[in-house]
């Protein structure tokens, strides 16, 4: 079963020049992680955008949107910036026949601390499992996108 990979920038693929101030958002690391886990499933990245989330319009949104109706993969893992994920994924709900699972980091992949390989690991199998829908797979959890915020304080996603 194969999965696309839609990737638009956020924190999972920025690289910082100096404690956490100055950064930009690098290439997609989602290649990376996939390589480094030895997957054994056939799946395609396209990149989509690559900004902080906290810079994408409502047309950025719109144009991921199209990107994801007019693609013929059933299967899709969107990596994203976590500020607004659950802005992006409520702009792909409706969308029918596909199962679309936004996830992302709260540490930059290339950190030694990052939780972005467990988040894509998440990801994958909610996206292998799930039936049609959005989600986003967040700090070991899947929850509906219509479900869900982002705890700041606390670092984490948490159900509504």
């Amino acid at each position: 079963m194969k999965i696309k990979f839609f990737t638009t920038g956020g924190t999972i693929d920025k690289v910082y020049f100096d404690a956490k101030s100055v950064y930009q958002v690098g290439s997609p690391q989602v290649a990376e992680i996939l390589k480094d886990a030895n997957v054994s499933f056939e799946f395609e990245i396209t990149e989509v955008l690559h900004k902080d989330s906290l810079e994408m319009t409502n047309e950025d949104r719109l144009e991921v949107r199209r990107m994801v109706e007019n693609d013929l993969c059933e299967r899709i893992v969107i990596t994203h910036g976590t500020d607004t994920m659950v802005d992006t994924a409520k702009c792909l709900l409706g969308i029918p026949n596909k199962t679309i699972v936004f996830t992302g980091a709260m540490e930059p992949a290339r950190s030694r601390y990052t939780d972005a390989t467990f988040n894509v690991g998440c990801a994958i199998g909610a996206v292998h499992t799930l039936p049609s829908g959005v989600y986003i797979a967040m700090n070991g959890r899947v929850y509906a996108a219509d479900k869900v915020k982002k705890n700041y304080e606390a670092k984490r996603f948490e159900e509504t």
